[in-house]
């Protein structure tokens, strides 16, 4: 089990206890582990006895459950209060916006006891008539029913992406010179998928598929075998004459309103992909733009590739909620063959995250100065991720955001917002003149919360008007600005940043899943602001 899987058991234990009202001292120790666990930076599982009993917030009870836990997977304490609890209320408890004390009166007042229940409480507006909740609060938590039943059976890309490449891998083990090749919407990279895809190069190869139990079959027909691998995730197959394998993965990869705007595809013996494109006469799409929405979009300059990034933009350190110091991030970052690390520790209003306070901030400055004394080829570049207030404002003085490169202004706080509030709010950050990176843009994360409504043309308007680029934070729970809108944001000439949100050493290499994100866009090379030096990274951002 990872540090995370840990710490959420711990989480889930802290909440499914507070249903059953036990002691307030209970729930929060287990509330504390979670949040002390998943910080750690060395694996937990790897640890002897003492060294899990030493561990900050770890006593005894608790160092006893994670022995549990490593040694059996599960926790009898939390299987005791499992039973009680209708499997309903637990779906409840993992959707965001319903926390225990809510779930507890809805469970003992309107005895609803699954989500579909509540929804269709929500509908006959019976939520609002129980104490402690009000129109207001019944449709927020409606919207979020709905989005939890649109998120049914999907998963993030970056969730199931190595999974499904060790899939392709034991299949090219198994038959050994048969092309196998990821295909349909996971080869896209689209930030949701329902299921996995794979194209195989050998039309008889049903029944050995059959033979070997790598999978679950499900069914199979016409070339087409159904099926789950062992985390219930399903898998599609599509099975192909060798001489039509580059025909059928253009097929297979495109999405089907992007194959109806092409009108009749030729099927043949293709030596690659490219040739397709040039017997129709059409410019060549990498798989990521293959959906309908792009289609005709004129790509001006190369597509980003993840090698083409050179500055590791927005990173957290041990000042504020990350898990490694800032030594360890710059050096990182130096070692996965970057040229500059920006550090972005929450800024003072972010208190849950420890934010900097003006004096550390101070701190931190003096600290990169002296490291980078010690560089040659790399910087550290002093910055922050400062929380955008309610009316827009950033939470420092101008005299102090005068000595960092550059500001990431991002939303993190009353995100109940309609349209035409966040828009204001956002433009009026964008206006500030130490602004220099709008961060994550809606605040959405991807299968559990929806993002503030915004007026897109306006916000990136603003930030041309004012040379403020925008983050696509390639955190693979965020993927946020939306691929849709870069096209927009490179008509304007606003610069995207791929930023890994990191706040430990492999968060670095979230910035994959946002080049990912980015090149479904048709996000250029010349288009992305830290593709780009850090002498002109920082020329670009200049007021």
């Amino acid at each position: 089990m990872t540090n995370k899987d840990i710490a959420n058991v711990f989480k889930n234990l802290g909440a499914i206890m507070e249903l059953h009202n036990e002691s307030v001292f209970k729930t929060r120790s287990y509330s504390t582990a979670y949040v002390n666990l998943r910080r750690l930076d060395r694996p937990i599982a790897e640890m002897d006895e003492a060294s899990i009993g030493a561990l900050p917030g770890v006593g005894k009870a608790i160092k006893e459950k994670i022995l549990e836990l490593l040694e059996t997977g599960t926790l009898k304490t939390y299987q005791k209060y499992a039973e009680i609890t209708p499997p309903g209320i637990i779906d409840m408890l993992g959707i965001k916006g319903l926390g225990p004390k809510k779930i507890k009166t809805i469970w003992e007042e309107l005895e609803i006891e699954t989500v579909g229940e509540l929804l269709y409480a929500c509908n006959e507006n019976r939520l609002c008539e129980v104490k402690g909740f009000g129109l207001k609060s019944q449709e927020d938590i409606k919207q979020k029913l709905e989005y939890y039943f649109q998120s049914q059976d999907k998963f993030r890309c970056g969730a199931i992406l190595s999974i499904a490449e060790e899939l392709v891998n034991d299949l090219r083990n198994i038959y050994t010179g048969t092309r196998v090749e990821l295909t349909g919407a996971i080869r896209r990279r689209c930030n949701t998928l329902d299921k996995i895809e794979i194209l195989i190069g050998d039309a008889e190869l049903a029944e050995e598929i059959y033979e070997q139990g790598v999978l679950e079959i499900i069914s199979e027909e016409e070339g087409v075998v159904e099926a789950k691998n062992e985390n219930g995730i399903l898998v599609i197959l599509y099975l192909v004459d060798e001489e039509d394998f580059v025909s059928s993965w253009f097929y297979t990869s495109s999405s089907e309103s992007f194959r109806a705007q092409l009108g009749d595809l030729p099927f043949g013996n293709f030596e690659n992909e490219e040739a397709i494109f040039e017997k129709m006469e059409l410019p060549y799409y990498v798989p990521e733009m293959r959906e309908g929405e792009l289609y005709g979009t004129k790509v001006e300059g190369s597509i980003l590739e993840a090698k083409d990034i050179q500055g590791v933009i927005h990173s957290h350190t041990t000042y504020s909620d990350g898990i490694h110091t800032l030594s360890e991030m710059a050096e990182a970052a130096q070692k996965k063959g970057y040229s500059y690390i920006g550090i972005t520790d929450h800024s003072q209003t972010a208190f849950y995250a420890n934010g900097l306070k003006p004096d550390r901030l101070l701190q931190q400055i003096e600290e990169i100065d002296s490291l980078n004394a010690k560089f040659t080829d790399f910087k550290i570049l002093k910055s922050i991720e400062s929380d955008i207030l309610h009316d827009g404002r950033l939470d420092y003085e101008n005299e102090l955001l005068d000595k960092l490169d550059f500001v990431i202004a991002s939303v993190h706080a009353n995100l109940k917002m309609d349209e035409a509030k966040a828009t204001k709010r956002l433009i009026a950050a964008i206006e500030h003149p130490k602004c220099s990176i709008l961060g994550h843009p809606t605040g959405r994360l991807l299968l559990s919360r929806r993002g503030y409504p915004l007026d897109h043309k306006k916000v990136i308007d603003a930030c041309a008007a004012n040379r403020v680029a925008i983050e696509l934070n390639a955190n693979p729970y965020r993927l946020d600005i939306d691929w849709r809108w870069i096209p927009y944001c490179m008509e304007k000439g606003v610069l995207i940043s791929i930023n890994p949100d990191a706040h430990s050493i492999d968060g670095i290499d979230d910035i994959y899943h946002g080049v990912a994100s980015a090149r479904k866009g048709g996000l250029t090379k010349e288009a992305c602001l830290n593709a780009r030096s850090m002498e002109e990274f920082l020329a670009a951002l200049k007021k």
